[in-house]
């Protein structure tokens, strides 16, 4: 026999809504943890007065009931019940009995109060059981009693009321409708303001609810009293208690968890967040005599507190509720806090690693316990290479994104993270910032993370390419060897470009299409239909085209002259850059040089260092005329580059402007620049433009053009003439 039970599927319910999670049933207790919260109910093995179990369909459930009346129902077992009876009898020395329900489904009965349970039962089996701490009011009428119960936002359906009529009878001496509302308001959570508060904190400053209230501590809850709202919160509602130290060690957080959380309007706080100053004091003196102290709180509380306030309050309340404290872990950032300061959606805040989650200050707050957690990345800050980004990816699948964090946060966030053993997305081992988010600005160094990205989308392309080897197929309608088309001859800057190359046997239009006569005419019929666009098309004004500025010639260094002197600041600063990266470590070479500037800026006295600046320009200016005397660094240009950059400037325009009207098509600057600086362009330019005039008279007969055509077409070629002549007698 194992000494523990455990069920990893088993609901509890909770205000009318089935909570999963886990249950174990150990000798000694029956311990359930909530898989939404992580809250862990613990029912002691001595605490139990029966325990039954309830068939339903394809399952059946526990019914554990208490000494102190209070109910607790599981439901999820599938396993073999005479396992957990067994253990139950040998470890709780009970016997644990079918709780069989009646399934008349009538609607009168008989009530019984048995604790804080309220069972209808007909024919002496239950038809249903009310646990009371549900109820929320219970009102009454003649014969009537209406039962409310509180409202539980996590159920899809939620009983709000319950009404039973109770027939009177003139011979009973207590009225049945008092008597049953009685039953009903002794055990329902119904809180009602009544005694002396055990501790009042006056006009505390509250984040989440925003504002001043006065909390007041009862036994069994406490209040929150503002000039607008107020707050009644059962201790049963409390989570969890956090007390976390601000950023700039003036302040503490004091962080109450809530559920089921409170409500003003729409608005639900699951998280009260509290600001205190730490240098605040308060005295208190709780009502209680020593005995009672004893009793109720086994001396855990003293009859006076004092200290800081925020330090009292946690006291109080982890007493009164019962619940821990928890306080930051073992991180320490880089501020030398355990708070890391960090972007949460629209609003800053602080991110506090502890030793079993994560919890964000404050606007909203945010609790992420480990177990939850699927994944952790870091992830570059929209560019910046001053922070990074820290993202949380939950096993349900919501990620949350820390944004803007320090980059010197990395490495003690990265060991912190190792530590407790979360799985961090793509690395396989210990990184630095310097590794994963290079600093981009720095040309020299590689940067790291767009290396590894590039990595892994080149590994994901060869899987793709694996994998679609077998499919690929080939696109029927595109051919780019197919012949050009006459649109795209019409709209094509470059047509002589394309003509070229068909000359060469390497465009598209002579692949394959047969002999060269076959060849050439297809080449005499596309310069017709050029011919005939120029001519039907008005004659436009030919724009000049702009000459490119010529690159700048980068200046070959000499490596035999003397080399520059330092100014006064590089000398003080080589001097120095040792003792300012003792003083400030941590800084990188950027900051470095920037506190080096200011510390210069301060520096009174340099003399000392102007002075040797000086002498190292005098021994320059003497190194560098004797450099120069001895032959070195003489000029190679001997004025050539000037003559061709006027050459180039002045002649391009007018070889542009004679091209465009013969029709010869637009050319680069490379052709403009040989023919307007080779000798003997003056030849060349008239067996060119003769030969052009040849061929557009005989294109011209050939259509049966009108003689004024040809004549205005032999006008406009003399005058290209002349103006090549013209530009070959400025080229001589």
């Amino acid at each position: 026999m194992a000494d523990f039970l455990e069920y990893s599927s088993i609901s509890s319910e909770i205000r009318g809504a089935m909570c999963p999670g886990k249950l174990k049933m150990t000798d000694t207790a029956i311990v359930f943890k909530s898989d939404k919260t992580g809250k862990v109910e613990q029912i002691n093995a001595n605490d139990i007065e029966l325990l039954n179990y309830q068939r339903f369909v394809g399952s059946f459930g526990l019914r554990v009931f208490l000494k102190n009346g209070s109910l607790h129902r599981f439901l999820g077992f599938t396993g073999d019940e005479a396992k957990i009876a067994d253990f139950v009898k040998k470890n709780y020395k009970l016997d644990m009995l079918e709780k069989e329900l009646s399934m008349r489904g009538w609607n009168w009965g008989a009530v019984h109060f048995k604790g804080a349970v309220l069972s209808f039962d007909v024919e002496n089996k239950t038809s249903f059981e009310i646990p009371l701490n549900h109820v929320s009011q219970c009102n009454v009428g003649k014969n009537e009693v209406t039962v409310e119960f509180h409202r539980n936002d996590d159920a899809p359906v939620s009983l709000m009321e319950m009404r039973f009529h109770i027939p009177t009878s003139e011979s009973a001496d207590i009225d049945p409708v008092e008597a049953f509302q009685e039953n009903v308001m002794k055990q329902a959570s119904v809180i009602s303001v009544s005694g002396d508060a055990i501790a009042i904190f006056r006009e505390i400053h509250c984040l989440t609810p925003r504002g001043r209230y006065d909390i007041k501590v009862f036994q069994t809850f406490f209040q929150l009293h503002g000039k607008t709202y107020d707050f009644k919160i059962p201790t049963s509602s409390v989570l969890r208690l956090f007390l976390l130290p601000h950023k700039d060690n003036r302040q503490m957080f004091f962080v109450i968890s809530l559920d089921p959380p409170i409500k003003q309007g729409q608005t639900r706080y699951h998280f009260l967040v509290t600001l205190f100053q730490m240098d605040e004091e308060t005295n208190i003196e709780l009502p209680f005599s020593e005995e009672e102290l004893k009793e109720k709180y086994e001396d855990k509380l003293t009859k006076e507190l004092s200290g800081p306030v925020y330090e009292v309050l946690g006291k109080i309340m982890k007493v009164i509720i019962n619940r821990k404290l928890t306080g930051p872990g073992s991180f320490i950032g880089h501020s030398g806090t355990p708070a890391i300061g960090c972007s949460f959606k629209a609003a800053a805040g602080y991110l506090y690693p502890l030793e079993r989650g994560f919890i964000y200050v404050h606007k909203p707050p945010v609790h992420i316990r480990f177990e939850e957690i699927a994944s952790v990345n870091f992830a570059r800050s929209g560019g910046s290479t001053r922070s990074f980004d820290f993202e949380i990816e939950l096993k349900t699948g919501t990620v949350h994104t820390f944004s803007s964090i320090e980059k010197e946060e990395y490495s003690k966030l990265f060991d912190f993270i190792s530590s407790k053993k979360l799985h961090v997305k793509n690395t396989g081992g210990k990184a630095s910032y310097k590794d994963d988010f290079a600093d981009s600005d720095n040309e020299g160094e590689p940067d790291a993370y767009l290396a590894r990205v590039k990595a892994e989308a080149k590994e994901r392309d060869e899987d793709d390419d694996d994998g679609s080897d077998s499919e690929e197929s080939t696109d029927e309608d595109f051919n780019p060897n197919q012949q050009e088309s006459d649109v795209a001859e019409e709209f094509d800057s470059n047509v002589e470009s394309s003509s070229d190359s068909d000359e060469d046997g390497s465009g598209g239009g002579g692949s394959g299409s047969g002999s060269d006569a076959d060849r050439e005419k297809k080449r005499e019929k596309k310069k017709e239909k050029k011919e005939k666009i120029k001519e039907k098309s008005p004659k436009k004004k030919v724009k000049e085209p702009r000459e490119k500025k010529s690159k700048k010639s980068s200046k070959t260094k000499d490596a035999n002259a003397p080399k520059r002197p330092a100014t006064a600041f590089m000398l003080w600063m080589n001097a120095t850059r040792d003792q300012i990266r003792k003083d400030n470590p941590g800084l990188s070479i950027t900051e470095i040089a920037k506190k080096g500037g200011e510390l210069w800026k301060d520096l009174k006295d340099k003399k000392d260092w102007e002075a040797k600046a000086a002498k190292a320009k005098e021994n320059y200016s003497e190194a560098m005329a004797a450099y120069k005397a001895s032959g070195g660094g003489a000029s190679t240009d001997n004025g050539k580059g000037e003559k061709r950059k006027k050459a180039s400037s002045t002649t391009p325009r007018k070889a542009d402007v004679s091209s465009q009207m013969t029709g010869s098509g637009f050319k680069s600057k490379e052709y403009i620049e040989d023919t307007s600086s080779s000798d003997g362009s003056d030849d060349d330019a008239k067996k060119k433009s003769t030969k052009k005039a040849k061929e557009t008279e005989n294109d011209k007969k050939s259509t049966g053009k009108k003689k004024s055509k040809k004549s205005e077409s032999e006008s406009e070629m003399s005058e290209s003439e002349e103006e090549d002549d013209d530009m070959s007698e400025g080229s001589d």
